[in-house]
């Protein structure tokens, strides 16, 4: 048997690796083709831009009027190991991995990537979602820590895995939420160590269970008979923040961390749905029974939520809100209906799963009790039709047939059995400020017309997701009915087809708001800012080669909901991600998180020497302007 480096595969590796699926037709064959269906895919370019351009305006093109329009002047690609922006801004980091948090704690050791105890009091690793509050004149932002780099976390063994309790402790400690106050003193930012605000949130922190599943017998356990607690939250991807003013983080690739002592153990169609298997990525059913599906079958039932917390109370317990469903969310974008209740809009990231929306049962009330509304309400599944009209399903018992703590805890299944749209991979929900519209990154799918998802649900080329084997990725746009988002009926578009028009003169080229100077792939982060202008964030391939020729390294790129105009602001060091972003409570700044750099020709980004590290930095104008 071959050996398998767990510790160097992606999350969707794992998945492959664990739970292989039947490929329809042959992979190569199946592009070639999809390129050289001229007739079909013209359609579809002439589909989406037709699309895009629903009322809207003429679309721009030059760099004259796009620093009119956004205030800077556009940037090249760049393959540089360092933050490339518009002449006029500057960047600093705010935080690093490792960094400590209190005044007590040790500086990251290098040769080892640090201990349990070292991480315990540290930023934690591969930062994501986040999101900033303010309390009085005090600025406190929750942000997201992932996932780690097995190698450089552990940059002292071997194969990046744990070989003693202190390695496992610096695994669980270094995934979670960080809270921590800032301070801007001189146009500078720092974390206040020691404030009373700071707080890790891991995988060893105790969360209430609420909601449908709550209770329930596949959520019980041994050390929780009950079904009511649950030590940790992990995989912490994108975030949101309701009106009660709490943060909202999303569980995501939950699975990879789950692995079997019985290499024989029967794999059930729950497990199978979720990618869950014998082989985990961090080896810690090794030394943890908890992550043990052959001790504890039901723990994984008690992950894939997403998870509310106060992050002005450092002493007020996490909540997991079953209601919200269970699968690999990426955000929760929230907002309130004309009626005043509560939508939620959450999508799952993994190739051909849904897109989702949630419509709480009561109201807001702004300084009332809003203790239940993430608790009690109705789960959707959005249905794309091809006449750019669309739907959203109702996940009941009645369309399910299932019960509605079973829809909570395999919302798949459910979303499966009432024909929901599978969709390339949706990331982040963002809903503009300004006008009833909500946008969704699709990253890209390689198998949309190739293999069918996880549940056997076929993956044909459709509206919104109109390319097979799509590695570029798109984002649409919809219009609830009667301008309001509780509506179950919308109007959608397509807003931009992501592309390379210097490889490509068919479909995969991009709309026609893609040039030769914005081009980018797999759109990830999308968020508003106060003026409407859409922030785009990428986690694509990052090789600058082939399809991806001349794309360089992960971008933000910034976009016009009106006229479709795209433009680059921001290109990041190599091999990272671009993800996550907030604003200061002026403006004058905004938050950037940079994960999993790698090492390029000056070194380890962002120190030069040492290991790389995951890092948020802070983007300024020079002039001390308002940003956005």
């Amino acid at each position: 048997m071959n050996h398998i480096d767990k510790a160097s595969l992606s999350f969707d590796e794992l998945d492959e690796l664990n739970n292989p699926r039947p490929s329809e037709q042959e992979f190569d064959r199946v592009v070639e083709r999809a390129i050289s269906r001229r007739g079909f895919l013209g359609g579809a370019v002439a589909f989406g831009s037709a699309a895009m351009m629903m009322g809207t305006s003429v679309l721009y093109s030059g760099r004259a009027e796009a620093a009119s329009r956004f205030g800077f002047a556009p940037i090249p690609t760049s393959t540089a190991n360092t933050i490339t922006l518009p002449d006029g801004y500057n960047w600093q980091v705010l935080v690093r991995w490792a960094d400590p948090m209190w005044s007590d704690g040790d500086e990251l050791d290098m040769a080892t990537g640090g201990t349990g105890a070292s991480q315990a009091k540290a930023f934690g690793d591969n930062t994501d979602g986040m999101e900033l509050f303010v309390f009085g004149d005090k600025q406190i932002l929750a942000i997201n820590n992932e996932y780690i780099q097995n190698k450089v976390l552990m940059t002292n063994r071997a194969d990046g895995l744990p070989t003693n309790e202190d390695d496992v402790a610096k695994v669980k400690a270094a995934h979670g939420v960080s809270v921590i106050e800032i301070s801007e003193a001189d146009g500078s930012w720092s974390v206040v160590k020691d404030s009373p605000f700071n707080r890790r949130i891991t995988m060893e922190t105790e969360m209430e269970v609420r909601g449908p599943a709550a209770g329930h017998d596949l959520l019980k356990t041994a050390a929780d008979p009950d079904g009511a607690k649950v030590l940790g939250t992990w995989n912490n991807c994108g975030s949101g923040r309701t009106p009660w003013g709490t943060y909202l983080t999303c569980e995501e690739n939950f699975n990879g961390y789950f692995g079997s002592s019985d290499q024989a153990i029967e794999i059930t169609d729950g497990w199978q749905r979720y990618g869950i298997g014998t082989e985990s990525r961090y080896a810690l059913d090794k030394f943890d029974p908890r992550f043990d599906l052959a001790e504890n079958p039901n723990e994984p039932n008690r992950h894939g939520y997403v998870v509310e917390i106060d992050p002005l109370n450092p002493d007020a317990t996490p909540i997991k809100r079953t209601a919200l469903g269970r699968f690999k969310h990426e955000n929760a974008a929230l907002v309130i209906a004309t009626d005043g209740r509560i939508v939620v809009y959450l999508g799952d990231d993994e190739r051909g799963e849904f897109l989702y929306k949630y419509v709480s049962n009561d109201k807001f009330v702004e300084g009332g009790d809003n203790s239940k509304l993430l608790d009690e309400g109705t789960l959707y599944v959005a249905k794309f039709n091809d006449d750019q009209t669309g739907e959203w399903l109702e996940l009941t018992p009645a369309s399910t047939g299932m019960s509605e703590a079973e829809i909570t805890i395999f919302t798949r299944m459910g979303a499966s059995k009432v024909g929901a749209t599978t969709m390339d991979r949706p990331e982040w929900v963002a809903v503009n400020p300004g006008r009833v519209e909500a946008y969704v990154a699709l990253t890209n799918n390689r198998n949309r017309g190739v293999k069918p998802n996880a549940g056997g649900d076929p993956t044909p080329v459709n509206g919104p997701n109109p390319r097979e084997a799509n590695n570029y990725g798109q984002i649409v746009r919809w219009r609830p009915d009667n301008a309001d988002h509780a509506a179950t009926n919308f109007t959608w578009d397509l807003y931009v087809m992501a592309g390379n028009p210097e490889v490509h003169t068919d479909a995969y080229g991009g709309s026609e708001n893609v040039t030769a100077g914005n081009m980018f792939n797999s759109p990830d982060c999308v968020a508003f800012d106060s003026r409407g202008l859409l922030w785009i964030l990428t986690d694509g391939n990052y090789s600058n080669e082939g399809d991806f020729a001349g794309q360089g390294n992960n971008q933000m790129l910034i976009g016009d909901p009106v006229s479709g105009e795209i433009v680059r602001f921001m290109v990041g060091p190599n091999e990272c991600e671009v993800t996550g972003l907030t604003w200061s409570a002026d403006r004058r700044t905004v938050f950037v998180g940079i994960q999993h750099p790698g090492i390029g020709d000056n070194g380890a980004f962002p120190d030069g020497a040492g290991l790389p590290r995951s890092a948020i930095i802070a983007i300024r104008r020079d002039d001390g302007a308002i940003l956005a």
